[in-house]
């Protein structure tokens, strides 16, 4: 089987194709570093030639809402427009935990993702996540002030990345199934205290202060809105675990 993978070098992207590479199916990476634009959708239909299914694990650093739907709803549309033009059997999207319920900031382009790929043209299957482990780290580079950590007031059921590029395979070798069973972690977390406990393991200990975000956004994150809902299934990999690799790879 030949697939294509938007953002293959990400976070899950890199999963992706590693796993793929692995079960013996020729993988094409869609990246602006194999001269892809998916923004612009500008090499896609070269890229898309001869293709069976794309996985869409592109993703953005943003907060706004504004960005976010801008970037989910230009490479959306792009992938599927040339995937029609191409012959593409499948779609699927990555799409994460709670972004139906809560469509602000960040998850405000992953609804419309969503929205888009539903009404789109390709048979289509949608893998809702929830957060990844790595998803800690992030939080702690980005808001610091001295040394305090800035961490939202939130609850996380963290997931490995590796399990969802797996997942995301897994899919990628079935028919077109709609929204899959969603994917969380087996635990659910306070924030504050995975970012401390990556912070210790990372060598870099760091006074935590946690924040209520405002708005229905930061009550999504109180209240467990972004963790799993009945029927999710559960990865294995532990937070704790993923922190111990962190340690033992700064040692």
């Amino acid at each position: 089987m030949k697939i294509a993978v938007a953002g293959g070098t990400g976070t899950a992207g890199h999963h992706v194709v590693t796993t793929a590479r692995a079960r013996g199916h020729e993988v094409v990476v869609l990246t602006r570093s194999t001269g892809i634009d998916l923004t612009t959708g500008a090499g896609l239909a070269k890229a898309l030639a001869g293709v069976d299914v794309v996985v869409d694990a592109a993703s953005v650093q943003t907060q706004s809402a504004r960005a976010s739907r801008e970037f989910f709803g230009s490479i959306t549309t792009n992938l599927l427009t040339a995937e029609k033009d191409a012959g593409v059997a499948h779609h699927i999207a990555l799409s994460i935990v709670g972004s139906d319920l809560a469509p602000f900031g960040y998850y405000a382009g992953k609804a419309l993702q969503e929205q888009r790929v539903e009404a789109g043209p390709i048979p289509w299957t949608i893998l809702r996540a929830t957060q990844f482990h790595e998803f800690a780290r992030q939080i702690f580079g980005q808001f610091k002030v001295g040394p305090i950590a800035l961490v939202p007031k939130m609850f996380s059921q963290p997931v490995a990345a590796r399990e969802v590029g797996e997942r995301l395979v897994d899919l990628a070798e079935r028919a077109p199934s709609g929204h899959a069973p969603e994917l969380a972690g087996p635990e659910v977390l306070r924030m504050s205290d995975m970012v401390r406990a990556y912070a210790s393991a990372a060598g870099t200990p760091a006074r935590i202060l946690e924040l209520p975000l405002p708005g229905g956004f930061g009550k999504a994150l109180r209240d467990g809105t972004v963790t799993a809902r009945a029927g999710a299934e559960l990865g294995v990999q532990t937070y704790a675990q993923w922190v111990e690799q962190v340690r033992r790879a700064r040692s």
